[in-house]
């Protein structure tokens, strides 16, 4: 075991008290006392009882319960010799013992001291008690099994139930306590600001969070304060909860970490009841940092879900928390870190100054972010070929986010020890960019030559319309190699690294993504299913362009976006503009689908030049088009000049020539991922274009 793990409190082998051991020290007590002998006499028979009768040695008999029979000898009797083990001593209570005791079946003593008092002198009779006696340490015994039972069943279900706290096992009794962990000087945290890469801008607002933890002083001799909470917010895998074990590592105080959903329960008011008790422990451990994941798993506006009464709960805990975040000073050294992807949904009260003073946005890296989150995941590969190149895998890797340049590193090394290789090389990486991004490859999945040319006219549609179209990202690859679920081929691009998109950018991937069914309408005369998601992005993207964007003369400078869930189920907008939005959206598209058929009709030879080449290879590069139509006759920058650099890399590695028959073993399936161009905002998704065969 490390030393890390070690904590100096506790001895491995060590004496440790349990105080359920009491209660079975008690069990064992109850226990004895109900087995041990109802009487302490020497045992004897009814026909040696009847021997000393007849001799007059008896002065007492007692029958008790009318089942154990007790006697007591005269005084002279017991100094005779053959009494000597039976003479009286008193017991652990002061009472006189009897000398003889036994069982006795019921009715019988009754008729054999009636054939007694018949047969013998009244001198020697003795003198006959019946007494009744109650059992109390067995009535004791029973009630202590039957409630021992009860508490065993009760433990059980509330272990069942999710009762739980902190420190020990769930039971009922700390059901209100707070689930965090805490990370201290004994559960230190092996992350450092050194293993987040990419979040520059990030780590500076975390990093001066931690340094006011560290040295307070620096900040309150300026009269400055700190913020009460900051909230990370990002796309999911981008970092921030890797971002958060950073601050833990780097702060050196106590570190309670929890999700949004540790404060959900089924029973009423444990949420508030949490939130409490995670202050109160803060509050007593300060200087501390609380981080709470999922935030908006309790942080949703209030107000805006029709079902109140299911509501009811999370509402009660997100205003706890409100008035905790309110009740401690700038000074008391408790600070709150929050992440979420979904901050468009949290209440406005919770984003105000004074409670999360600071958003901290953690976006998908660019380009030198991404080379340098694969400098980081690069390291664990120990067997790492000379060949890979961080640049060039962040290049092919526009739009990932952290955690799937992760899995591209994972996949790449499982790849290659497939393949029985000494070393990871960068074709490894190469396949494992295309499984991320498109899917595994399905090898045994049988398409007739009639699906086989319908999906490389497809593809080579979309190829030929985006080489043509000014504003269409630039291609990197193309394959009718089918992956995922149902893609039969797919496309790759790099777009550039931009944020806002014109009109007429939106217009030209619009027209790009519509070059497959343009091209089965031109070479087949008839369209089939797979453009069935090229369909759904233009029809997303049309009216994203005509309701929240403003892009539409006829429905004018309107946004009809909701993130927030203001208007509910209504619509901000009555029947005439929604018809007039649907004949605009029908309007754009066919303009758009219009102009593609055009071109692709003026560029028929390339396509068919195109298709034959991926009915031949399977997979063509940027290289393979400029061989066969040309340059693209638009100026490329120098970022999307470097596309051509990365496909004679592939070509050089020989990546071109592995068909579907490279992988021998079959891996888990990574579905696909959507377009950029259904979210032109942003870009941060993968450029890829799936098509799927239904």
């Amino acid at each position: 075991m490390s030393e890390e793990l070690k904590s100096p409190n506790k001895k491995p082998n060590g004496f440790k008290f349990n105080h359920y051991w009491i209660y079975g020290i008690l069990f064992i007590v109850f226990l004895a006392l109900n087995f041990l002998p109802k009487s302490s006499g020497q045992p004897t028979t009814w026909n040696e009882v009847r021997e000393m009768i007849v001799k007059g040695d008896v002065k007492e008999i007692k029958l008790i319960n009318d089942r154990y029979l007790e006697v007591f000898l005269t005084a002279e009797a017991t100094k005779q010799k053959n009494y000597e083990k039976s003479r009286k001593r008193e017991d652990m209570f002061g009472q006189t013992e009897p000398n003889f005791s036994f069982e006795i079946e019921k009715g019988y003593f009754n008729n054999e001291i009636q054939d007694l008092k018949k047969n013998i002198s009244n001198t020697n009779y003795p003198v006959v008690k019946f007494e009744s006696h109650s059992d109390i340490f067995g009535q004791l015994f029973q009630w202590v099994i039957f409630i021992a039972i009860f508490l065993i069943f009760w433990n059980l279900a509330f272990k069942k139930m999710g009762g739980g706290g902190s420190g020990g096992g769930p039971n009922i009794f700390s059901i209100g306590r707070a689930r965090a962990q805490l990370f201290d000087k004994d559960t230190k945290v092996n992350v450092s600001f050194k293993d987040v890469a990419g979040l520059e801008e990030a780590k500076e607002e975390v990093m001066e969070i931690v340094d006011f933890l560290k040295t307070p002083k620096k900040y309150t001799d300026l009269g400055g304060k700190i913020p009460k909470g900051a909230l990370l917010v990002g796309p999911p895998g981008t970092g921030k909860t890797l971002l958060a074990k950073a601050v833990a590592g780097e702060a050196g105080v106590p570190f309670f970490s929890l999700s949004g959903s540790d404060f959900v329960e089924m029973f009423v008011g444990v949420g508030a009841s949490r939130v409490r008790d995670l202050f109160k422990q803060a509050k007593e451990k300060a200087p501390a940092i609380i981080f709470i994941d999922e935030i908006d798993a309790i942080g949703r506006a209030r107000g805006k879900n029709l079902v109140q009464s299911s509501n009811d709960e999370r509402e009660n805990t997100l205003n706890q928390l409100l008035a905790e975040m309110d009740g401690f000073g700038t000074d008391s050294g408790v600070i709150i870190l929050a992440a979420t992807n979904r901050a468009d949904i949290l209440d406005s009260a919770l984003m105000r100054p004074g409670r999360f003073d600071r958003q901290i946005s953690v976006d998908r890296p660019d380009i030198v972010g991404r080379e340098q989150i694969f400098g980081v995941h690069l390291k664990p590969l120990i067997k790492l070929s000379t060949d890979v190149d961080a640049h060039k895998l962040a290049l092919q890797t526009p739009g990932f986010a952290g955690a799937e340049i992760a899995n591209v590193c994972n996949e790449a090394a499982l790849i290659a020890a497939r393949r029985n290789k000494a070393l990871v090389e960068m074709k490894d990486f190469q396949d494992a960019i295309d499984r991320v991004i498109g899917g595994l490859e399905k090898k045994n999945k049988i398409i007739s030559p009639e699906e086989k040319s319908i999906v490389a006219y497809h593809e080579a549609g979309h190829a030929v319309a985006g080489w043509f179209l000014e504003f269409a990202d630039p291609l990197l690859k193309v394959s009718i190699v089918p992956r995922g679920v149902a893609a039969l081929g797919y496309a790759q691009y790099l777009p550039k690294e931009q944020y806002l998109y014109r009109t007429e950018q939106l217009l030209d991937s619009m027209a790009m993504t519509l070059g497959g069914r343009a091209a089965e309408q031109i070479f087949f005369g008839k369209v089939s299913t797979g453009a069935q998601n090229d369909l759904e992005r233009i029809t997303k993207l049309a009216y994203s362009m005509v309701t929240i964007y403003g892009m539409s003369e006829k429905v004018g400078q309107v946004s009809f976006n909701d993130p927030t869930g203001e208007y509910g189920y209504q619509r901000p907008y009555s029947e005439k503009t929604a018809e007039m939005i649907d004949q605009e959206v029908r309007a754009m598209i066919d303009a758009a689908y219009q102009r593609t058929l055009e071109l692709l009709s003026s560029k028929k030879s390339e396509v068919e030049s195109i298709a034959k080449e991926l009915l031949d290879k399977e997979i063509i590069f940027k290289i393979d088009l400029e061989r066969l139509i040309g340059k693209r006759p638009f100026e490329e920058d120098e970022n999307v000049g470097s596309v051509q650099k990365i496909t004679e890399d592939i070509k050089d590695s020989d990546f071109a020539n592995l068909t579907s028959a490279t992988d021998e073993n079959v891996l888990p399936t990574i579905g696909p991922k959507e377009d950029p161009i259904d979210q032109p905002n942003n870009g941060e998704d993968p450029p890829v274009d799936y098509d799927n065969k239904n």
